[in-house]
């Protein structure tokens, strides 16, 4: 069997060749039709992988000439077309990324299904997938992609490319306004698939005619009478399948909105179908109320409830619009879409009071589970208001225009329904703003005296009245003048009527507001909160109910998120500070990448504001003394501790810079030991041993190296990943030492610190950074330490920058650089550039070098000099007078009167 790298070569030296010969400046017609049928041959029957490998190959610069790859360019970029070529794509670029980093168990297996996936892999595939080549249009380009990305987000392939395929759509994609805005080519084909597929109204007209021919054969006799199948039953799930897929992969909240407004009735209509079966319920029913749920969380108020309230029983679209159809069950687990003919009425379908109950009650349990409430006081209050609109006492003739809405007796069912079940399953929501409720009081009362047909509403208001007075908290000084006025007038008015139980009940609140304040005790009196307070408290406890709920969907708890950091930047005094940040220490220990950068932003918003606390917070994870955290989770934390570095800027000083300062040097020195961990690799190396033993018992000998039998790997490649191994587990803790990921994340987030304010550190924390970084370089040589001596030498280098800027701006650090120093560094630096193993560590040695060199020549000019201040010109160099008014003075060339010597008493 031959070797894979003389199959990988010999492809390359064919399609080299016969693009040569299809495209070659020298050569013929004949010649180049020739050549263009051997290429098109050996493109058809190569898969897209290997041509990937060989294309990418041949078009790197330099390696065939310019004319040449353009053309390869062009194959290269259009393969993302082929029905394999996403798919082909996103593992191609997840395994060849240099981000793309594999574990030590991983290293020795060859990389089929690509790396790990890494963000910035994917960012690097999601702008090949989702730019269109400049030769192709997004109207051609978008629809060879779109139901490739689409069928990934079925889960078939993995978990992993479903996300992948959620970030290209969702970011790359929608989340763009020149592709992702209603109507551009983007939309057409990536959005409107499965929007119309749950809400046919949404169907264009040309769109519309398709379908209903697509579910008939030509040669069928199509009776206009029967009702067609507009949506299948499979279609419908699998609509909400993807949906489900591409919005909780990657979280967007405003993606989700414009994606999910369209389909709120339609989605409440599924959600709220009569049980059938479990399968059903899983198909359908639980989908639609996610996404429901996830978009009245993100977007809900009282408006999009009595929206939502007037299409409580609707079932489809049944007005006299383009496209008109319903929702039909199918078998036992099937739900599909049909279209409507003939003279079916919308109260046939819309009118169906036998589910009232059930509807009205999932309307309650959907307000409890999703509306905030600031939503429920709201929505009650208006359905209340409408509930008790004046009647005229004696009919009228009224004329009514024709295009004035006439309120549905249908819809004033629903509301009373709804009304009902609210005042008894949510009585405790409905009185959240005290100064509405009032409001409303003072308008029943008030309206009672012009119209007596409302006096049945008198009871209730005095209720509601009642409420809002033994509410705690509440002061009649604190509520607005005009209308306690209003209120107490229709109160003494009211117990002066005939009715003896209401009148006695309005004398006895007419007294209680009366005396209230009077009454309660002054120790418990607080004052009132402003209404920047109250509406910052409802967003605080919104957003935490958001991020800590346990089922709460991705776009949810970056919503959450994001209202947090609202509050934070606006300085809100609501924010309790240790709280906030021991609750974004717990999402940093989650592997979500999206809600991670998110954490890490906020982190430095309060670092703005609190930096003490904030970076005591993230150095105690970041150290780790008792040895809980992972790794993984560590380097996060580093991530946030950099970034509140360079976001504390001149600030980041004193006992701060001190502790951070500390810390790091303890993490990247040498004698770093963490005894627990060193337990845990001496239990799994014995694990390992006992399993090992158990293996050469069952195989009678020394077990084989099953990586030698893979085909597909090369010598190369072999050698490659030894190496690789090799490196990856000399990074891992060894006898309980500090990992060699952590050492070098702490030398550079010191070189930041050292970047940002090296004064603030001071000589106590910078010199002893400096000898430890040249011990690095001299003594932990290995080919596994090679991420460590980078680091080293890059904080050596931000070392010398900073004495050179402080220089030049003549800033005093309380600390040099002297000849001695200068001189070790500069010995050790030149062998290290000669010797390392490492080659970015050998030319970063000689940047260092050159750096110290020149800012040993600096030292021999003025700061004024190195400024560029040319007022000033150079008079002398190191101790040497060199300016004009220091030039030695020869005797002049004419006669000058000798002095005189004078006698003076």
């Amino acid at each position: 069997m031959g070797d894979p790298a003389d199959g990988k070569d010999t492809l390359i030296s064919a399609i080299e060749k016969a693009a040569t010969k299809a495209f070659g400046p020298s050569g013929d017609d004949a010649s180049h039709s020739e050549g263009q049928r051997e290429l098109g041959s050996i493109l058809s029957r190569t898969n897209t992988m290997a041509l990937m490998s060989a294309l990418s190959n041949l078009t790197q610069p330099d390696r065939v000439p310019r004319w040449l790859r353009v053309h390869l360019m062009d194959v290269l970029t259009l393969l993302p077309q082929r029905p394999d070529g996403v798919r082909a794509t996103l593992e191609f670029v997840f395994s060849t990324h240099p981000s793309s980093a594999v574990n030590t168990s991983e290293a020795m297996a060859p990389q089929k299904q690509g790396a790990n996936i890494t963000m910035e892999a994917l960012k690097m595939a999601t702008n090949l997938l989702s730019a269109p080549p400049a030769t192709v249009s997004p109207e051609q380009w978008f629809p060879g992609i779109a139901p490739q990305l689409l069928a990934l987000l079925d889960g078939k392939d993995g978990p992993d490319l479903v996300k992948a395929a959620a970030y290209v759509i969702g970011f790359g994609v929608l989340g763009r306004k020149q592709f992702g805005a209603p109507g551009t080519a983007g939309w057409k084909e990536f959005a409107e698939p499965m929007l119309t597929k749950i809400n046919p109204t949404l169907l264009r007209q040309g769109q519309a005619r398709d379908s209903l021919t697509s579910t008939t054969n030509s040669d069928d006799v199509v009776d206009l009478r029967r009702e067609t199948v507009l949506v299948g039953a499979d279609e419908l799930h699998i609509a909400l399948k993807r949906l489900s897929s591409l919005l909780n992969s990657h979280p967007n909240p405003g993606l989700t909105k414009r994606l999910l407004a369209p389909l709120m009735s339609s989605l409440w209509t599924i959600c709220t179908w009569p049980p059938v079966s479990e399968e059903f319920d899983e198909r359908y029913r639980r989908p639609a109320n996610a996404l429901l749920e996830i978009y009245l969380k993100l977007s809900g108020s009282a408006d999009k409830f009595r929206t939502l309230l007037g299409k409580l029983l609707n079932n489809g679209n049944t007005g006299a619009s383009n496209v008109r159809w319903t929702y039909d069950r199918v078998g036992d687990s099937g739900l599909q879409v049909k279209h409507l003919r003939g003279s079916t009425s919308a109260a046939d379908l819309d009118g169906n009071l036998g589910l009232l109950e059930s509807k009205s009650d999932a309307f309650i349990q959907l307000l409890r589970s999703v509306a905030t409430d600031s939503d429920i006081s709201t929505l009650f209050l208006d359905l209340f208001k409408s509930s008790l609109k004046p009647t005229d006492p004696a009919p009228k003739i009224k004329i009514t225009p024709e295009n004035e809405q006439q309120t549905d007796p249908l819809v004033q069912l629903i509301e009373a329904k709804v009304l009902q079940k609210m005042m008894e399953k949510l009585p405790d929501k409905l009185v959240s703003s005290w100064k509405q409720m009032l409001e409303l009081v003072s308008q029943i009362l008030g309206g009672s005296q012009a119209s007596p047909a409302n006096d049945d509403a008198i009871p209730v208001a005095l209720s509601l009245l009642n409420l809002v007075v033994v509410a705690p908290g509440f002061q009649r000084s604190n509520a607005p003048v005009d209308i306690m006025e209003s209120i107490e007038g229709s109160l003494e008015r009211i117990s002066k009527m005939q009715d003896n139980e209401t009148s006695q009940t309005a004398h006895n609140l007419s007294l209680l507001l009366k005396y209230k304040d009077a009454l309660d005790d002054p120790s418990e009196q607080t004052t009132a909160p402003t209404d920047r307070q109250v509406e910052d408290r409802k967003t605080y406890n919104l957003a935490i109910s958001y991020i800590t709920q346990a089922d709460s969907p991705p776009p949810v708890r970056t919503e959450g998120l994001n209202l947090l950091s609202g509050l934070i930047r606006a300085g809100s005094p609501i924010i309790d500070v240790q709280a906030t940040l021991v609750l974004l220490s717990s999402l940093l220990n989650e592997d979500d990448d999206y809600v991670n950068l998110t954490v890490v932003r906020m982190f430095t918003q309060l670092a703005s504001k609190h930096p003490r606390s904030t970076t005591k917070e993230i150095l105690e994870h970041y150290v780790d003394a008792s040895e809980r955290e992972t790794t993984d989770v560590r380097l996060r934390f580093g991530e946030a501790l950099l970034q509140v570095i360079q976001r504390l800027g001149e600030t980041f000083a004193g006992e701060t810079a001190k502790q951070v300062g500390e810390a790091l040097l303890s993490i990247a020195g040498r004698r770093g030991y963490r005894p627990k961990t060193k337990a845990k690799q001496e239990r799994a190396e014995l694990l390992e041993k006992r399993k090992n033993k158990a293996a050469k018992d069952v195989w009678q000998g020394e077990l084989p190296d099953l990586s030698e039998l893979d085909e597909d790997q090369t010598e190369e490649e072999k050698a490659r990943n030894e190496i690789i191994a090799q490196i990856v587990s000399g990074w891992e803790s060894k006898r309980g030492a500090e990992d060699a990921r952590m050492r070098a994340s702490a030398l550079s987030i010191f070189s930041v610190g050292i970047e940002t304010n090296v004064a603030g550190l001071g000589a106590t924390l910078v010199e002893p950074a400096v000898d430890l970084c040249l011990n690095i370089l001299t003594l932990e040589s290995g080919p596994e330490m090679g991420i460590l001596r980078r680091a080293a030498i890059i904080l050596v280098l931000h070392f010398v920058r900073a004495l050179a800027d402080a220089r030049e701006r003549s800033k005093r650090l309380g600390f040099g650089l002297p000849d001695s120093s200068r001189e070790d560094i500069t010995r050790v630096l030149e062998y290290v550039a000669h010797t390392d193993n490492d080659g970015l560590v050998r030319e970063h040695a000689n940047d260092v070098v050159e750096s110290l060199q020149n800012w040993q020549l600096s030292t021999l000019v003025p700061p004024e000099a190195l400024r560029g201040n040319n007022s000033t010109p150079l008079t002398r160099l190191a101790g040497l007078d060199i300016g004009i008014g220091s030039k030695p003075s020869l005797p002049p060339l004419e006669p000058r009167v000798r002095p005189r010597i004078e006698e003076i008493e």
